[in-house]
């Protein structure tokens, strides 16, 4: 049997010559996949800073609480036990149901409509004239019900409350509480161009 040196036999494992409480380290190099693992991070968080501090392609962290606030708000008024004027402006007010009211809007309402809300084949839904009522509650009640003399089937039973209250919503975002609402008898559609 050969004796114990104190000492490493090979180069590769040779002993800092400080020594600290006792303790000699060994004088070797970083594992590969540490030294990896070290300059990846540092390239990732290079990358991470020019994105969101110095080009700003990122949101903010303001913008990103705000999203979430309004998401928690949309779960609220959704969840509202009764519908009234008062909780179709505030959902109005609120992104996430102005933006899902948008899609539903887009792709129901839009034909005659037009994506613009100026109208078609139905009435302008931007202006102060209202042929059945211009309050929140008033125009909820025309999109689920329908106006078959005029053409606007019940949509009720096909859409659903939830994308109901969502694309009344989206047409109150272009009004404001308290703006006057005006009788009007009937609906001339604008000559084709």
């Amino acid at each position: 049997m050969t004796p114990k040196s104190d000492q490493p036999q090979n180069a590769e494992e040779a002993l800092r010559p400080h020594t600290f409480d006792g303790i000699q380290e060994y004088d070797k190099r970083l594992p590969n996949w540490w030294l990896v693992t070290f300059y990846a991070t540092i390239i990732f968080w290079v990358g991470y800073w020019f994105y969101y501090e110095r080009a700003h392609l990122g949101p903010d962290n303001a913008h990103a609480v705000e999203q979430q606030l309004a998401a928690i708000e949309a779960v609220r008024l959704a969840a509202a036990p009764s519908l009234d004027d008062a909780s179709l402006w505030k959902m109005s007010r609120n992104a996430t149901f102005v933006e899902a009211g948008r899609t539903t809007f887009n792709t129901i309402c839009a034909s005659c409509h037009t994506k613009e809300l100026t109208g078609a084949i139905g009435p302008n839904l931007i202006d102060h004239l209202w042929i059945h009522g211009g309050r929140p509650t008033e125009i909820y009640n025309t999109v689920t019900n329908g106006v078959l003399a005029k053409g606007m089937p019940p949509w009720g039973p096909v859409l659903g409350a939830k994308k109901i209250t969502e694309a009344v919503a989206y047409v109150l975002s272009y009004h404001t509480e308290g703006e006057p609402i005006l009788k009007q008898d009937a609906w001339v559609p604008p000559p084709p161009k």
